[in-house]
């Protein structure tokens, strides 16, 4: 959406400042000036969403997006022949149709001749508008239904607005974009199994009834007023006929005024908010030219910070001046972070995300977990001899090749990366990450239920992977697995899931219910973070002399199926094994320690490349054989070691 001030584009850095902080047991995120709510639309898969904002129309495309957790429906319209309501609203013909408050006051039919909207698209935006309301009025829609078409209204109207940036003011001439036709494109729905909230309110107010774990603040920076800049939105989300003044038809917006865009007001704002903030942790995004100095904010920053500990992130950011910029005077956006002093701690137990209020608490027996997933050269049984090298005092643990999870889950450190080129297996953790197990898997028997999935019903599983492959999901990807030749993952070069049926054998199992429920409940506890980039290119720069890097990669000398290069990902070649080892020599080279999983040799076959490498390092062979895998063999031995550089 056209919105100045809006972190579509900052987001990475957001994520990256916030997920370095955290434990692992956090459940609530409040965006608490959430404007477009592109910020916690982001966080919505991993957290239940506060959503705050003083204009209402950022109320509205909270309610579509954040606070809905599913599609709406629209039954009664149907009863009505009205099957699909965006369509109806974008294709019916105004031809006689001569609009309403945004064509008489904002088009060129206007007494004004304001030139904000065509008349064609000014028409338009009248009837869908004025029509949702008489089918709420009518009782034809729910609440929420209505909230879903008319956020996609005030989402769609700033592409057809002939205007720079704000409805402050229009463009004399008409803009090409002004001349395309409204589209109505309903959004995309994010299920985080969660009571999401939305409110409408003084951000500052706010603050003393709400107690997240995690704050994002993003106040205005300058003088532009939110409410006057986009007036028209708001008129279009309230529908209440205002009266209007001034060339560009503004409504009176004194009481969306807000105190942090007052050169005046704006410290004392900002210092009245981070008093009545009561969250774990804090994220505020301001700019270096902003009305408050950069060094007063951060010394404001350091008072309420425990230990007067503030993170910063600068980031280069152009300035917006109408098409002019001067490349002497750089902007910056700032990302800070800080835990607050007065923060009170409120459980000492998991209260997970899809059931916030719960006092339910699962304990992790001592002993080692292993993945849900069964994934080809999983070390799960390996666990016993690999963690006895691994270092006692981890700051930073990096799982490079992390697969099924079986060694990043077993590790105990500050900060766990898995990081693997495998979207698809990251995207199920990130999915499993914050949930309540006992309710996961309840959706996931619910799933089996509605395609009536068994050990022998081949029919039910090619519909579930039909049905996967055109609207592939994280949850229906388990299942698929579950009951698939052998429990693994396969794809085709179009990312398609396509490995056959488990007839007989594969099945939801008691024993993967148990490890599914005990993984997550541990992948709850700990500070995770699922990266997907491909190994050489993870960020190494932010591991510290403590820190350990568990490298477990496809064995070149081996055929597993990630191995062969026709699974829709990359081919592990002599290139890709000489480009690991460089990895490897340059963290060693800064004292970083690692380990190195692999075999030296394999069905008589030597890695003469790992063999020549390894002498510089420690070598240490291990007791395993690979009785479960696709490249087992009963009559010749693999010779398993772990390489390490301590």
């Amino acid at each position: 959406m056209r919105f100045i001030g809006n972190k579509t584009r900052l987001l990475p850095y957001i994520d990256e400042m916030v997920s370095k902080h955290l434990k692992g047991d956090e459940n609530t995120f409040a965006d608490i000036f959430a404007g477009t709510n592109s910020v916690g639309e982001h966080f919505k898969n991993r957290y239940k969403i506060i959503s705050n904002d003083l204009l209402y129309f950022s109320k509205v495309i909270a309610e579509a997006t954040i606070k809905l957790n599913d599609y709406p429906n629209f039954n009664k319209l149907k009863k009505y022949g009205i099957n699909h309501p965006f369509n109806y609203l974008q294709s019916k013909d105004l031809s006689d149709y001569n609009g309403d408050f945004i064509t008489q006051h904002y088009s060129p039919n206007s007494k004004a001749h304001r030139m904000l909207f065509t008349v064609s698209n000014a028409k338009r935006i009248d009837f869908i508008r004025t029509t949702i309301q008489k089918w709420l009025d009518e009782g034809l829609i729910e609440k929420k239904e209505f909230y879903y078409i008319l956020n996609s209204l005030i989402q769609a109207v700033p592409f057809v607005s002939n205007m720079t940036g704000t409805y402050a003011a229009y463009l004399k001439k008409w803009d090409r974009r002004a001349f395309k036709p409204l589209e109505l494109v309903p959004s995309n729905i994010i299920d985080n199994h969660c009571k999401n909230e939305v409110f409408n309110q003084d951000a500052n107010l706010l603050c003393k009834k709400i107690k997240p774990d995690i704050a994002y603040i993003d106040t205005p920076y300058n003088s532009r007023q939110y409410g006057s800049n986009y007036h028209v939105l708001e008129t279009i989300a309230r529908w209440d006929y205002p009266k209007l003044h001034g060339k560009t038809g503004q409504r009176n917006t004194e009481k969306l005024n807000s105190d942090f865009a007052r050169k005046r007001k704006a410290k004392e704002a900002m210092n009245e908010l981070l008093n009545n903030l009561n969250s774990e942790h804090v994220c505020l995004s301001y700019s270096s030219d902003g009305i408050i100095n950069v060094d007063d904010l951060k010394e404001m920053l350091i008072k309420h910070a425990k230990n007067g500990y503030v993170d910063v992130k600068k980031i280069p950011y152009r300035k917006y001046k109408s098409k002019l910029y001067n490349n002497d005077n750089k902007v910056y956006e700032l990302i800070y972070y800080y835990q607050p002093i007065q923060y009170n701690k409120r459980h000492s137990v998991i209260k997970y995300k899809n059931d916030i209020h719960s006092s339910t608490k699962i304990n992790v027996k001592d002993g080692l977990i292993k993945s849900p997933l069964n994934y080809i050269g999983g070390k799960y049984k390996l666990l016993n001899q690999l963690i006895p090298f691994f270092p006692s005092d981890i700051d930073i643990f990096v799982d490079l090749f992390s697969g099924g999870g079986n060694v990043g889950i077993n590790v105990k450190a500050n900060k766990i990366y898995f990081n693997d080129i495998n979207t698809k297996i990251n995207g199920l953790f990130r999915y499993f990450q914050g949930k309540n197990p006992q309710k996961l898997v309840s959706q996931i028997e619910n799933r089996i239920k509605y395609f009536s999935l068994s050990k022998t019903n081949e029919r039910g599983f090619k519909n579930l992977r039909n049905y996967y492959n055109k609207h592939p999901n994280p949850l229906d990807l388990y299942v698929l697995v579950s009951y698939s030749f052998n429990y693994q993952f396969r794809f085709n070069n179009d990312l398609k899931y396509n490995n056959p049926f488990g007839k007989n054998r594969s099945h939801f199992s008691k024993n993967m219910k148990n490890n599914l429920v005990k993984f997550v409940t541990k992948l709850n506890l700990i500070n995770a973070k699922f990266t997907d980039q491909y190994f050489n290119k993870f960020n190494f720069n932010i591991l510290t002399d403590k820190s350990f890097v568990y490298a477990d990669p496809p064995y070149l000398i081996t055929t597993g199926s990630y191995n062969d290069g026709n699974r829709g990902f990359v081919n592990w070649t002599e290139k890709q094994e000489k480009e690991l080892y460089q990895v490897l020599d340059n963290l060693n080279s800064k004292h970083i320690k690692f380990a190195l999983s692999n075999v030296l040799k394999h069905k008589g076959i030597k890695n003469t490349l790992l063999l020549k490498w390894s002498k510089k390092y420690n070598i240490h062979h291990l007791n395993y054989s690979y009785h479960n895998s696709s490249y087992n063999t009963k009559n010749l031995s693999s010779d398993e070691v772990l390489i390490t550089n301590y």
